[in-house]
């Protein structure tokens, strides 16, 4: 991923992406800048998905596509301590979304928390009686 600081300056960072089942509307960014602690972003899922085919975000994030035949992405990110652009191939990012997709198929995020409430209703109907 690129850290673009002017339209003639960017610089390459390393950023880990990361899906956890048990939040399944959630994807994580952490950055890892140089000389200094790793920052880690979290926001929708959804959000990522949308901001490959057109502006997507309100708020702190922003994603959007750049150039043609969804070759790169760029990412907004504003918060009180300052903001970042950053830039970055669609490629990884579609790759990650796939794999995401595989573990907890998009729109299919409550099926499994549900299943849980059940099966928890269920095993407390079965202490009571």
């Amino acid at each position: 991923m690129n850290l673009v600081v002017s339209p003639e300056l960017s610089f390459s960072i390393v950023a880990d992406l990361a899906y956890e089942p048990s939040d399944p509307y959630a994807v994580r960014f952490t950055f890892h800048l140089p000389g200094d602690a790793p920052v880690t972003w979290v926001f929708a899922r959804e959000l990522l998905l949308d901001g490959l085919s057109g502006p997507s975000g309100e708020g702190d994030v922003h994603i959007h596509p750049e150039g043609g035949e969804l070759s790169e992405v760029r990412i907004a990110l504003h918060s009180p301590n300052g903001d970042a652009q950053l830039r970055c191939s669609a490629a990884p990012l579609v790759a990650f979304l796939v794999r995401t997709d595989r573990l907890v198929p998009m729109g299919q995020e409550l099926t499994g928390r549900e299943l849980d409430a059940q099966l928890a209703d269920i095993l407390r109907s079965c202490d009571a009686g």
